[in-house]
C-alpha cells in the first residue's frame, strides 16, 4: 500500500472548551456554591437598611444578631472606599459543615456558612465572616456604582475578574477584618507562616508564582500575598489609596492591566514593583524578628520531600514507629507509619476533613470526615470513623452527624467531640468508642464556640478551647458541668489542648511564633515546650513523658520532630504586625464593641416571586455560524434558572427565538426548552440534490436524577435521565410534499455510574476510576419514524508505572437502525472529522497513557507562567474486529499539554497539541489538533 509522505502539510484542527469553576482555599475562601438545600428547609427574611437577611427558621436568633451587626458595621467597613450604604441579600446557610463565605454577582448576593470551623482567629465566627464579606460588598459596589442590581451582572462579573487581581480582593478584605477588630488573620502567625518561612529560607519566588500557586512548592497564595501588599501600600500611600484606584478603574474600564496602571498613578508603583519592594521589606522585618527570637533546630524524622508534603499530628505508637496523617501535592491524605529509618508504611486513605485531625489510643484511631447528602449538596455532615490497626477494618461511629475533632479517652472506651446543631448551638458530647452511642452531653449555656477537646487521663474532665468576640479561652469542664477557666480571654491563637502529667499542653504564639506551651493546673504558670523558628504544633508525649513528638514547620510543610521535655520561659512577643498602619488609619477600635440588640420583624421567604431574578443579558456564541443574546434569571436559592434569547443563523440569514427553564428544587431536576428556529436540509429528487428550508416549533423536556455518595477517599455518582420532545414544522420552502411535519415525543433514556478516588494536585487523570454510561433512543409514539439506538460506554482508569501517571481504557459500542442508523452517540476516534469513514460507527476503543513530565513554575516574561508539562500516548480503534484489529489502530499518536497563566491573568489555561497518525490504509496525512481549555 502507498504510504503517506511525511513532508506533506499537517491537517490542522482546534479543540477548545471553557470551564468556569471559581474556587479558593477551603478556609474563608470565595467558593461559589450553586447547590441546593432540601425542600424541607423553611426560609424567613429580615429587611435591615438595605440588607435582606434570608435564613432557615432554626437561625432566627443568629439572623436577628446579624441584622443588627451588619447594619451597624457596614459604614466602617466601606469607609476607606467611600461606601456608606449597600443593598444586597445575605443568605445564612446552616445545612453544611464546611466553613465558608462569599459575595457574587449574577445574581448579586452574599452567603455566610454559619457552622464555625475548628480553627480560626480569636473572635465570633459570624462576626468574622461579616466584616470580611462586607468588604467584598464594598469593593463590588465601588466598581459597579453601588447599584442593587448592576445590570448586566455577568458582564460586570467578568470585567471584575479580568480587571482586578484576586490578591487585591482578598488581601484588602483581610486587611479590613484585621484593622477593624481585635482579631483578624493579619494577627495570626500561623496564617502568614508559609510566606515567612519561604523568605527566611532564601526562596525568591516571583510575583506570578506567589500569586498563582505552584504544583511543586508551598507558596504564600493570593490571600497572604494580598494582605502583605495591601498593608504595605496603605502604609505608604494612605487610607484612601484603593478608593482612588478603584474609582480610576471604573472611569477607565477597558485597558490592559488596569489595576497596575491605576495603582502606579496613585501610589507611584505598579503591582510588580510593589511586590519587589514588599518582598525586600518583609525579608528585613522577618529577619530582624528571627534575630530577636531564640529558636532551636529540630531534626526531621521523615524523609526529605521533593515537593510540598506534610505529616500532621504525629503520635509515637511504640519506640520504633510513629503514626501520622500525610498529605502532599502528589498524594491525597492518608495515614502512614514512619519507622526509625524514615521508611513509610501506608495504612488508609481518607476523605475530605474540616481540618487535618485524628486521635489514637491502643491500636485504634478515630477521625472526622465530611460526607455529602446524595442529592442536595448544600447539606453535608461530619461523621466519625474508627480504624483498627490490627484488623485493618474501618467502622463508622456516626451517620448524618455534625461532630468535629473527636478524641479518644486514655482507655480507648470513649470519644469526646464537638457537636453543632442547626441553630448553631454547640456542645461537647461523649460517645461510646465501639457503638457511637451518645453517653453524655456537656452543658454550654453561654453557647460558646467550642474547639478541639481532649479527655483528662482519668476521663473525668475535658479540656477545650472556647471562642467569643472577646477572644479565646482554655477551659476545663467535668461531667457535672463544673467549669474552670484556665486561660481567660486572649488574642492568643490557643488550640488543641492535650493533658500530660505536668498540666495541659496547647498551641499559642506568646513569642510571636506558634509554639507548644503548657499550663500548670494549680499555679496557672505557662511555660514553653518548643522554640521553633517558624512554628511548632500538635504535641504527643512519650509513655514516660520525657520527650514529645510534634509538627515542626519547614519549607516543604509540616515535618515530624522530637524533643525532650525541657520547660522554658515563653519569651517576648516580637510578632511583626503588618496591619498596624491600616489599623491606625481606620481608628475604629473593635467595630463589634457596641452592637445594638434591636428586634426586627421577620416574614416567610419563598413562593413564586422568589423563583425569578433577572440579572443579565449575555452574548451567546454557539459556533462560527450562530450567535445572539440571552437574558438570564437565577434565584437566590439556586433552584430556578430561566432564560430567553435570540440567535442569528448567519448561514441561513434568519433568527431563532428560544426560552427555557431548569428547576432544581425537587429531587429530580426538571428542564424544558422551547425553540422557534429555521432549519435547512438537502434531499434527492428527480432534479438532483435539492435544498429545502422550513421553520419549526420545538419543545424539549427532560428530568434528571443526580445522586452521589462519598466515603473515605471514594466517590460514587449515579445519574438517571429521561427526555422527550415535540416538534411541529411549518413554512416549508422547496420541500417535497411528503416531508415529515411532526416529530411526536421521541424518547431518550440514559444512566451513568461513576466511581473515582480522590485526585492529588499533580495527578494528570484519575489513578483508579470506573465510568459506565448507557443510552437508549427510540420513537414509540411515531410509527412513521421507525428505528432506535443503543449505546454503552466504559471508561476504566488504572495507575500508571509511576506516581501521578494514569492509563485509560475506553471501550464504547452502539447499535442503531432506521432513522437513527447514522447517528453518533459514542466518542469517535481522534481526528475523526478529517478521515473518511469506511463503515457505520459501531464501536471504538481508546488506550491512553498520560503522565507528568515536569513542574517547572517557569516564567516566560509577562507572557506566561508555566505550571506543568504533561504528555500522553494513545491508540484509537474504530469498529474493532471489522475495520481494525489490536495491531492496526485507526489512529495513534502523542500529545503534549501545559497548564499556564497567560499575561498574568488568573484563569488557568490548558494549551497543547495532539499529533494524530492515521492507519496507512486511509492514505491520510498526519493531523495536528490544537487543544485549548481554561478555568478560573
Amino acid at each position: 500500500m502507498k504510504k503517506y509522505p511525511l513532508n506533506k502539510p499537517l491537517i490542522l484542527s482546534i479543540t477548545a472548551s471553557l470551564l468556569l469553576s471559581l474556587t479558593g482555599p477551603a478556609s474563608f475562601a470565595q467558593i461559589f456554591n450553586s447547590e441546593q438545600n432540601p425542600l424541607s428547609v423553611k426560609w424567613r427574611q429580615i429587611n435591615a437598611s438595605g440588607f435582606r437577611i434570608i435564613y432557615p427558621i432554626e437561625l432566627e436568633k443568629e439572623a436577628q444578631r446579624m441584622s443588627n451587626t451588619i447594619k451597624t458595621i457596614y459604614p466602617y467597613v466601606g469607609a476607606s472606599l467611600g461606601e456608606k450604604k449597600a443593598s444586597i441579600p445575605i443568605l445564612l446557610q446552616n445545612r453544611g459543615v464546611i466553613a465558608n463565605g462569599f459575595v457574587q454577582l449574577a445574581p448579586k448576593k452574599s452567603e455566610f456558612y454559619t457552622t464555625p470551623p475548628q480553627q480560626f482567629d480569636s473572635q465570633d465566627w459570624l462576626n468574622n465572616l461579616a466584616v470580611h464579606e462586607l468588604r467584598h460588598v464594598a469593593q463590588f459596589d465601588k466598581l459597579t456604582g453601588g447599584k442593587a442590581h448592576p445590570f448586566p451582572e455577568t458582564v460586570y462579573f467578568a470585567w471584575l475578574g479580568v480587571s482586578i487581581p484576586l490578591w487585591y480582593f482578598e488581601g484588602d478584605a483581610v486587611s479590613t477584618e484585621t484593622s477593624l477588630t481585635n482579631a483578624g488573620r493579619g494577627r495570626i502567625p500561623s496564617w502568614i507562616m508559609p510566606y515567612r518561612t519561604q523568605l527566611l529560607e532564601g526562596k525568591n519566588y516571583s510575583y506570578t508564582k506567589s500569586n498563582f500557586d505552584s504544583e511543586k512548592d508551598l507558596t504564600p497564595g493570593y490571600y497572604q500575598l494580598g494582605y502583605t501588599l495591601a498593608s504595605r501600600i496603605r502604609e505608604n500611600a494612605g487610607k484612601l489609596v484603593f478608593d482612588s484606584v478603584l474609582t480610576d478603574i471604573k472611569q477607565h474600564p477597558v485597558r490592559l492591566y488596569p489595576f497596575s496602571k491605576s495603582l502606579k498613578k496613585f501610589s507611584g508603583r505598579g503591582t510588580t514593583d510593589w511586590f519587589k519592594e514588599n518582598t525586600k521589606k518583609l525579608r528585613e522585618e522577618w529577619t530582624a524578628q528571627a534575630a530577636q527570637t531564640p529558636s532551636k533546630a529540630y531534626p526531621s524524622l521523615n524523609e526529605k520531600a521533593n515537593y510540598a508534603t506534610s505529616y500532621f499530628l504525629p503520635f509515637k505508637i511504640n519506640d520504633q514507629e510513629i503514626l501520622t496523617l500525610k498529605q502532599s501535592k502528589g498524594e491525597t491524605p492518608h495515614f502512614v507509619i514512619l519507622n526509625q529509618d524514615k521508611k513509610e508504611r501506608k495504612l488508609l486513605y481518607i476523605g475530605l476533613q474540616e481540618q487535618p485531625w485524628f486521635s489514637y489510643v491502643n491500636g485504634i484511631l478515630v477521625w472526622d470526615e465530611i460526607r455529602y447528602d446524595p442529592r442536595y449538596k448544600q447539606r453535608s455532615y461530619s461523621v466519625i470513623n474508627s480504624y483498627n490497626l490490627e484488623s485493618g477494618k474501618v467502622h463508622k461511629l456516626s451517620s448524618r452527624s455534625r461532630l468535629f475533632s473527636p478524641s479518644l479517652s486514655a482507655d480507648g472506651k470513649k470519644v469526646i467531640a464537638v457537636r453543632y446543631d442547626l441553630s448553631n448551638q454547640a456542645n461537647l458530647v461523649e460517645l461510646d468508642a465501639k457503638t457511637g452511642a451518645i453517653l453524655h452531653t456537656y452543658p454550654n449555656p453561654e453557647n460558646l464556640i467550642l474547639q478541639t477537646p481532649s479527655f483528662s487521663p482519668d476521663g473525668t474532665a475535658v479540656a477545650f478551647i472556647s471562642v467569643t468576640e472577646q477572644g479565646k479561652e482554655l477551659r476545663q469542664q467535668d461531667h457535672n458541668g463544673k467549669t474552670e477557666i484556665l486561660i481567660p480571654s486572649t488574642q492568643q491563637q490557643l488550640s488543641r489542648p492535650v493533658y500530660f502529667s505536668k498540666g495541659i499542653a496547647f498551641n499559642a504564639h506568646y513569642n510571636g511564633i506558634d509554639n507548644i506551651y503548657y499550663i500548670e493546673s494549680g499555679t496557672k504558670k505557662i511555660s514553653a515546650l518548643s522554640a521553633a523558628k517558624y512554628g511548632a504544633f500538635n504535641p504527643a508525649f512519650s509513655a514516660d513523658e520525657k520527650s514529645m513528638v510534634f509538627n515542626n514547620y519547614g519549607i516543604a510543610g509540616y515535618e515530624v520532630a522530637e524533643s525532650n521535655i525541657e520547660p522554658e520561659s515563653p519569651g517576648k512577643n516580637h510578632f511583626v504586625f503588618l496591619g498596624e498602619a491600616a489599623a491606625k488609619q481606620e481608628n475604629t477600635g473593635n467595630v463589634f464593641a457596641h452592637i445594638p440588640d434591636s428586634s426586627y420583624t421577620s416574614k416567610p421567604y419563598g413562593g413564586l416571586k422568589s423563583l425569578f431574578q433577572v440579572h443579565s443579558i449575555n452574548p451567546v456564541i454557539e459556533d462560527e455560524y450562530r450567535g445572539g443574546l440571552q437574558i438570564n434569571s437565577d434565584n437566590l436559592l439556586n433552584t430556578m434558572n430561566v432564560f430567553a434569547g435570540v440567535n442569528y443563523f448567519r448561514d441561513l440569514g434568519r433568527f431563532e427565538y428560544n426560552a427555557g427553564f431548569t428547576y432544581k428544587g425537587f429531587y429530580p431536576i426538571l428542564g424544558a426548552t422551547y425553540r422557534n428556529r429555521p432549519r435547512r436540509a438537502f434531499y434527492n429528487s428527480s432534479k438532483g440534490v435539492q435544498q429545502g428550508d422550513w421553520r419549526e416549533n420545538d419543545i424539549q423536556l427532560a428530568a434528571t436524577l443526580p445522586l452521589s455518595i462519598n466515603a473515605l477517599n471514594h466517590n460514587y455518582n449515579f445519574s438517571f435521565t429521561t427526555a422527550t420532545g415535540y416538534t411541529k414544522r411549518y413554512a416549508p420552502e422547496n420541500m417535497p410534499n411528503n416531508y415529515i411535519r411532526t416529530l411526536k415525543f421521541p424518547m431518550e433514556y440514559s444512566f451513568s455510574f461513576t466511581h473515582t478516588i480522590r485526585q492529588s494536585e499533580r495527578d494528570v487523570a484519575p489513578k483508579w476510576a470506573q465510568v459506565l454510561r448507557f443510552t437508549y433512543l427510540h420513537q414509540p409514539f411515531d410509527q412513521q419514524l421507525a428505528g432506535d439506538l443503543f449505546a454503552a460506554e466504559s471508561f476504566l482508569y488504572f495507575p500508571g508505572f509511576a506516581r501521578n501517571h494514569s492509563f485509560l481504557a475506553n471501550f464504547s459500542i452502539q447499535r442503531s437502525s432506521g432513522i437513527r442508523k447514522f447517528d453518533q452517540q459514542i466518542n469517535t476516534v481522534y481526528g475523526y472529522n478529517n478521515i473518511p469513514a469506511v463503515n457505520i460507527l459501531k464501536n471504538t476503543l481508546l488506550l491512553n497513557y498520560r503522565f507528568p513530565i515536569a513542574f517547572p513554575d517557569a516564567e516566560l516574561g509577562a507572557l506566561a507562567y508555566v505550571r506543568d508539562l504533561r504528555g500522553g500516548l494513545f491508540c484509537h480503534y474504530e469498529n474493532l474486529g471489522e475495520d481494525t484489529n489490536l495491531g492496526q489502530p485507526k489512529t495513534f499518536g502523542f500529545e503534549l499539554r501545559s497548564s499556564m497563566n497567560l499575561l498574568r491573568y488568573q484563569p488557568v489555561v490548558d494549551v497543547g497539541a495532539r499529533v494524530v497518525f492515521v492507519n496507512k490504509m486511509y492514505h491520510q496525512n498526519p493531523i495536528l489538533e490544537l487543544i485549548l481549555n481554561y478555568s478560573f
